[in-house]
């Protein structure tokens, strides 16, 4: 398991707060496969915006996402690394977001390269990447916390975790919904267009 501690510093309250835990691509991303060339990531449109909601809301933003190329022998791991960087800097250049941690997992049960080949704890929906999360955040209040991702394995890691799990339609979301991608075995708290949509949702369902 490995994180980019928050890259932007501020205070929090001493009382327990939400989270929402973010997939990356199809979420953050657009879905474009497994991404080979850096320069291709881009923003879904809004994603930018919707993170900088959560952030002016004290909410914690925390990217949590399977990355299985350097384990199929796609690339190497410094290249998921890129891949971050580069999200995290298109939603500061467009923004001003930030994300306050980065979790992902390059382990595959089944890949074929020997170092990565693992049936890990922090693979989705396993929810080792949140208790990492909650290592480095004790203070995240888990109940009432969101994970987003376009799918099905999104929505089973929120109820494991005792998150609301709520399922976007952009990414591969429309195929789970249509039961062509995965099989959605647990019932989602939303369905939600986008990341736009479900932010304005969860800030709706804040106190005030």
């Amino acid at each position: 398991m490995i994180f980019i501690l928050k890259t932007k510093s501020r205070l929090y309250n001493k009382r327990m707060m939400p989270a929402v835990f973010l997939d990356r691509d199809g979420t953050l991303n657009e879905e474009v496969g497994y991404i080979t060339d850096i320069a291709a990531m881009r923003l879904i449109s809004g994603a930018a915006k919707a993170v900088s909601k959560l952030n002016d809301a004290n909410i914690y933003v925390i990217l949590t996402t399977n990355q299985s190329g350097p384990a199929r022998n796609y690339y190497d791991e410094a290249h998921v690394l890129q891949l971050n960087n580069r999200l995290i800097t298109l939603l500061k250049e467009e923004t001003g977001a930030w994300i306050d941690a980065v979790f992902y997992c390059p382990h595959l049960p089944d890949g074929v390269v020997e170092d990565y080949k693992k049936d890990c704890n922090c693979r989705k929906p396993k929810t080792g990447m949140i208790q990492q999360a909650l290592a480095r955040f004790p203070d995240i209040d888990l109940k009432n916390s969101y994970v987003l991702g376009d799918k099905a394995t999104d929505i089973e890691f929120a109820a494991n975790a005792g998150c609301k799990g709520i399922l976007l339609r952009t990414g591969y979301g429309e195929e789970v919904l249509r039961g062509n991608y995965q099989e959605l075995t647990v019932k989602p708290y939303l369905v939600c267009r986008d990341i736009v949509e479900a932010v304005d949702r969860i800030l709706r369902e804040q106190p005030r």
